[in-house]
């Protein structure tokens, strides 16, 4: 409840009405400044510390895999949103506040979607826990084999998951390890990244991935993010011909 006065000129006299009006919410509000990226999906606007809405990037340690080589493809997305924000004016809307007090925003840089930029580039995947918003832009990474998507990688969700413990392990996480009934849970699996096919067989338990021989063939049993998973489930690569 406010206070609103009104000054009756005629009378001279000040009226005070009890006027009930919207108290100001952080979400949806408007700021801007100067842009300094943080990380993949961090930064600050003008001093303010902000975390992109509905995106997520590979942490500052994470590396991930091309054709057999590990590469710092958490340093990489820094200096991917580096280039995009860094000295330039960013301007944001507020969606809301995390954990630790990070302003959460959709960011733009001369009309720039920065959310969408660092998606659609392959340096990070939609954050499909919060937003479907940029879902579109992470298939078309996938399907292009942009940035993380030229090789093999470990959803940063699931990367901090396995970081909580005293010491890296190569566990498989339950929402790493899908197993398929259905089409809906197939469908689950490859929205969420899991491209990794594992097939029970003749010839034993063997994991296929995109873009080898027998891959769109391959009817799996489960689905798996990484090759370290699908290898502490038991199963072995297959060998491509």
């Amino acid at each position: 409840m406010r206070l609103v006065c009104v000054t009756i000129r005629a009378v001279a006299a000040v009226y005070c009405l009890g006027v009930a009006l919207p108290a100001v919410s952080t979400a949806q509000q408007a700021f801007s400044g100067v842009g300094r990226a943080k990380d993949g999906d961090s930064l600050t606007v003008g001093g303010r510390e902000v975390r992109l809405y509905g995106i997520d990037a590979p942490e500052w340690a994470q590396t991930c895999k091309e054709d057999g080589r590990e590469w710092a493809c958490g340093k990489v997305a820094a200096e991917e949103l580096s280039t995009l924000v860094t000295g330039k004016d960013v301007s944001c809307v507020a969606v809301d506040t995390d954990q630790y007090h990070r302003t959460v925003a959709q960011c733009t840089v001369d009309g720039t979607d920065v959310n969408r930029a660092m998606v659609a580039r392959g340096f990070a995947v939609a954050y499909r826990r919060y937003s479907s918003a940029y879902v579109s832009a992470e298939e078309s990474a996938r399907v292009n084999r942009r940035g993380l998507w030229a090789g093999a990688f470990e959803l940063p969700s699931l990367y901090r998951v396995d970081e909580r413990g005293s010491a890296r392990t190569e566990h498989v996480p339950r929402r790493a390890r899908v197993h398929v009934s259905s089409p809906r849970e197939a469908f689950v699996a490859r929205s969420s990244g899991c491209l990794i096919k594992g097939n029970r067989g003749s010839h034993g338990w063997i994991y296929h991935l995109p873009g080898m021989p027998y891959y769109d063939r391959t009817n799996p049993e489960e689905w798996f993010c990484t090759e370290a998973q699908a290898r502490a489930a038991g199963y072995r690569r297959a060998r491509a011909r």
